[in-house]
């Protein structure tokens, strides 16, 4: 009890402590849990983000459901405007499901520069959302490890608003859908809690890390920070939303629904990380579209990517 106590003083919710606690690593935790105390954004991260091109936004639509969009832009498009306030200079395309996204709500960014393996969360309010512009005030940032990051060169290409209309709206997966799911390296996962509110994250692994079973899906845990910020967000609250990406043709694939973490023997069929845990996912509603203004020129694994067991 007095270590749930510590833990509780700086920071970490119910849910984080609960997966943290199941999976024996309330020490580990402990140590990086000034990682999400409210930060000031000068210094490395400021830089950081000025001279970035893509990041992922998990956010409400004006139904309350939650997705995952990627946001992308010239360098300077993510701009440090004070010490807790972040403007996004970037255009939701019309087919996006966050098109119109409603201002007031916690919003969660990850912001990636793929070629470095490197990558910043951030989670905050959105206090403007206008056509060409996001207005988040910050509440935290802090960066995450390298592991599993692919490392890509993106393009920035322009996009045409008028090809939103080949957009597709569905409540269940496609051939094409499961063919980009089963060949991704990369996906964003959003998650988010009733009183923190939304986090984007990223998740890598080899093509076919991530399963399809019917309307569900899902995926193993791999070792990380110990966390547990999107676990202890599922512990809470099973909505989530999931972002696949082709970067080579700018294919899109949001999803949105429900998932909770599964808990078995490290080392089954199927638990490429040995850490016992996996994510089931089940499908409520789809938009497939090509929504990336990127593509990429160069592609290298992460070089240790876990193997496929099953």
């Amino acid at each position: 009890m007095p270590e749930m106590h510590r833990l509780a003083d700086v920071g970490f919710h119910a849910g984080e402590l609960a997966v943290q606690r199941r999976a024996g690593v309330e020490a580990q935790a402990v140590r990086l849990a000034r990682m999400l105390e409210p930060v000031e954004l000068d210094g490395g991260i400021a830089r950081f983000l000025a001279g970035r091109t893509f990041a992922a936004l998990t956010g409400r639509d004006d139904a309350d459901r939650l997705w995952v969009t990627p946001l992308t832009g010239p360098p300077g498009f993510l701009n440090v405007t004070s010490l807790t306030t972040l403007e996004v200079g970037a255009v939701l395309a019309v087919g996006d499901p966050l098109h119109g996204l409603p201002a007031g709500q916690q919003v969660g960014l990850v912001v990636v520069e793929f070629a470095a393996r490197r990558r910043v969360r951030i989670n905050g309010t959105l206090i403007q959302a206008g056509p060409v512009r996001l207005v988040i005030k910050v509440e935290q940032a802090y960066g995450n490890c390298p592991q599993y990051i692919q490392q890509r060169v993106l393009i920035s290409e322009y996009r045409d608003q008028a090809g939103a209309g080949d957009v597709r709206y569905d409540s269940a997966l496609a051939s094409e859908d499961v063919e980009l799911i089963r060949g991704a390296d990369t996906f964003f996962l959003g998650t988010t809690h009733p009183e923190r509110g939304s986090d984007a994250s990223h998740r890598g692994g080899p093509p076919g890390f991530v399963r399809v079973d019917g309307d569900q899906l899902w995926w193993p845990d791999y070792p990380g920070n110990n966390l547990f910020n999107s676990f202890g967000n599922l512990a809470i609250n099973p909505e989530t939303a999931l972002l696949f990406l082709d970067f080579t043709t700018g294919r899109t694939l949001q999803l949105t629904g429900a998932a909770e973490i599964e808990w078995g023997e490290p080392g089954r069929p199927g638990d490429d990380g040995h850490t016992g845990r996996r994510v089931r996912f089940t499908l409520q509603r789809l938009v497939a579209g090509h929504l990336l203004a990127a593509r990429q020129n160069a592609h290298s694994p992460y070089p240790r990517n876990p193997d496929l067991t099953g």
